[in-house]
């Protein structure tokens, strides 16, 4: 069952867009954690990704800039060929370095950071993708005491970034993308600081 929880970071690729809509279109205007989400795209392609989910979100949404406080009740979208931080003061930070999984944003980047300011008091969801991109934060979720939610594979557009992680932790909670949204919209079992 989820504890107290102050923030909820989402991964995902191929496939994660759609994933990530579902999510959004099912959350009320008053959900009151921060959530903040990396999805993998194209560095060389206009991205036009945040004025998409926008439209399907109730929450304030926006990309963050560097060293911006984090809000609660608030949506932030990693911005495109960027790594994004959370600094100790929870603030974002905004990087430039290498790629990591092939990719900037990097899943693992946000998580890890994450995990290392927010501790217990994060969730961490990874959805579909194509690549191994997330798994190894989702272990430094759990081993921060976070708690770590996963698409079942079976559901996902494609499961190797879902099975990824599975092969590094066994989930706080598996299922599919419906079972997770119920999960996290649930007033019973999310109790906020």
């Amino acid at each position: 069952m989820l504890g107290k929880m102050e923030a909820i970071v989402v991964g995902g690729s191929w496939g994660g867009i759609d994933a990530v809509i579902k999510i959004l279109s099912a959350l009320p205007s008053d959900y009151k954690p921060t959530m903040i989400i990396a999805l993998h795209r194209p560095k060389n392609v206009v991205n036009s990704l945040e004025g998409i989910l926008k439209r399907y979100s109730k929450i304030p949404f926006s990309e963050p800039q560097d060293k911006e406080e984090i809000r609660f009740n608030h949506v932030y979208l990693a911005p495109s060929n960027y790594h994004l931080f959370i600094e100790k003061e929870r603030i974002f930070s905004l990087d430039v370095s290498p790629p990591v999984n092939y990719f900037r944003p990097s899943i693992d980047v946000l998580f890890e950071s994450a995990a290392e300011v927010y501790g217990k008091l994060l969730t961490g969801i990874l959805l579909t993708g194509a690549n191994k991109d997330g798994g190894d934060g989702m272990k430094t979720i759990a081993e921060n005491g976070g708690f770590t939610i996963v698409q079942d594979p079976s559901t996902a557009a494609s499961g190797i970034m879902p099975s990824a992680a599975l092969r590094l932790i066994k989930p706080d909670f598996l299922g599919n993308i419906h079972s997770i949204i119920e999960l996290i919209s649930s007033g019973k079992e999310f109790i906020w600081q």
